[in-house]
């Protein structure tokens, strides 16, 4: 798969503000507020600016974080990890490997199989699926 490259005004134009301000700026929804932290459904998360596979629901979990959070990408590849040194901590950021959308962080205290927790900002997704109910 090609790499998706736009100019700024490209992604303005396709995407919602929030979803600029988060997947192309580096921004971070408030805790228990996004679309997708308690959704329920099956099927697959995709890039809110690419439409690439990131997450399957069967790897999504309730973390207590107040975001959505998924113990692995849906296959290995689709996800990008840069250190991240603002705020006067280090983490990893991760972003989509296909547009470089920023997507959240991962963590080292996530669940069996992997120990990881993937922390999602729900405006840098999209779900696609047949079942869409919320709890």
């Amino acid at each position: 798969m090609a790499k998706v490259e736009k100019s700024e005004e490209q992604w303005k134009k396709e995407l919602t503000p929030e979803q600029f301000r988060i997947l192309r700026q580096k921004g971070t929804e408030r805790a228990f507020t996004g679309e997708y932290n308690a959704f329920k459904g099956e099927g697959a998360f995709v890039c809110a600016g690419c439409g690439t596979p990131l997450f399957q629901s069967a790897a999504k979990y309730d973390s207590g974080s107040g975001w959505p959070s998924f113990f692995q990408p849906a296959q290995p590849g689709v996800i990008a990890e840069h250190v991240d040194s603002s705020h006067g901590m280090v983490r990893t950021e991760i972003t989509c490997a296909n547009c470089g959308g920023h997507l959240g962080h991962v963590f080292p205290d996530g669940p069996r199989p992997t120990g990881r927790r993937y922390c999602i900002n729900s405006a840098s997704l999209k779900f696609e699926g047949n079942e869409k109910t919320k709890t």
